[in-house]
């Protein structure tokens, strides 16, 4: 509160106005779930899964919601543009990690989306850069969908140190409709780009 009133004051003088629509609200809701949920992943409980479960579901929901109502209630704005694709990736990434480190998600898959999201970006940095804007494509929104629904079904069944059917399946499932949406982004976007330039 102290350093939010001061940031606000500060702003105050320069002549900005300081505002948070509900959409960039979600979006920030989300960012502050993420610790939480790493912090309820170490402790050593048997309750603390379901609770670090309950934490992912609510963030992935803010996700579903904040788009919705940025896209029907005029909320888009810059803030949410950058903030709202960083923490859905940061998110995701952090559960992954999570259930690699207790060897129920192996690194190869790990890297493929790593690879896909800094590849996507990377994309979109140079369309940004010859005036073009790449939207998000339903490959896309499948890809994320598909990987909270197997990450959330991985937090429900399972033991620690040891990769079962489901895990199995739903890596296959996040690597599959990872890199189905990664090639698509570049194929549909190949002319951005440019060899001789």
């Amino acid at each position: 509160p102290v350093f939010h009133a001061l940031w606000c004051l500060g702003a105050q003088r320069k002549g900005m106005v300081i505002s948070m629509n509900t959409a960039n609200k979600l979006t920030m809701l989300r960012v502050v779930l993420i610790p939480v949920y790493l912090i309820l992943w170490h402790i050593d409980a048997a309750w603390s899964i379901y609770a670090a479960l309950a934490v992912f579901v609510v963030a992935s929901l803010t996700d579903l919601l904040d788009g919705y109502i940025a896209r029907h209630y005029n909320q888009v704005t810059d803030f949410g543009k950058f903030m709202d694709p960083l923490a859905d990736k940061v998110l995701v990434l952090t559960a992954m990690a999570c259930f690699c480190s207790v060897g129920r998600f192996p690194d190869w898959a790990l890297v493929i989306v790593m690879a896909r999201e800094f590849a996507v970006s990377g994309l979109r940095l140079v369309a940004v850069d010859n005036g073009r804007v790449i939207a998000a494509g339903w490959s896309g929104k499948v890809k994320t969908f598909s990987t909270m629904i197997c990450l959330s079904l991985m937090h429900l069944w399972g033991e620690p140190f040891a990769m079962n059917t489901l895990d199995w399946v739903c890596v296959a499932v996040i690597a599959g409709t990872t890199l189905y949406s990664g090639v698509e982004y570049f194929v549909k976007n190949k002319d951005v780009l440019n060899w001789n330039k």
